[in-house]
C-alpha cells in the first residue's frame, strides 16, 4: 500500500450547508405549526389515548378518535399553535414515548 501526503491546498472541498428558511416561511412566519403524533408498534391504543387526555386535556372521545387516526391511518394532528407550543408539546409528546414531529400547518 502506498501513502503520501497531500498538502491542504489540494484537498477537495465540499460546498458548506447553510440551513436557510424556505421562501414560504419567510412570507408566512405567522402560519401555526401542528404536532403530529405516528403510528408505532409499542404502545398501547388504551395508552395513547390516555395519553391525549393528560397532555391535551381531550376528552375521552376526541382523544379516542385521535388514537384511531393514528392507529388506522398512520398519523393524526394532535395540537396546533405557535412554534414554541409545538415544540413543548412535542417534548411532552416524547417524554411519555410517542414518537411525534412539528411542521408547518398546510
Amino acid at each position: 500500500m502506498r501513502s503520501h501526503t497531500l498538502g491542504a491546498s489540494s484537498l477537495p472541498t465540499a460546498p458548506a450547508e447553510v440551513d436557510r428558511p424556505s421562501n414560504e416561511d419567510l412570507l408566512s412566519p405567522d402560519r401555526p405549526w401542528v404536532v403530529i403524533v405516528w403510528n408505532d408498534p409499542i404502545n398501547l391504543m388504551s395508552y395513547v389515548t390516555y395519553v391525549f387526555q393528560k397532555l391535551f386535556g381531550y376528552t375521552r372521545e376526541k382523544a379516542t378518535r385521535l388514537m384511531l387516526d393514528v392507529h388506522h391511518r398512520g398519523k393524526a394532528v394532535v395540537s396546533s399553535g405557535p412554534r414554541e407550543k409545538a415544540e413543548l408539546d412535542v417534548f411532552r409528546l416524547h417524554e411519555h414515548g410517542l414518537w411525534a414531529t412539528m411542521q408547518h400547518d398546510t
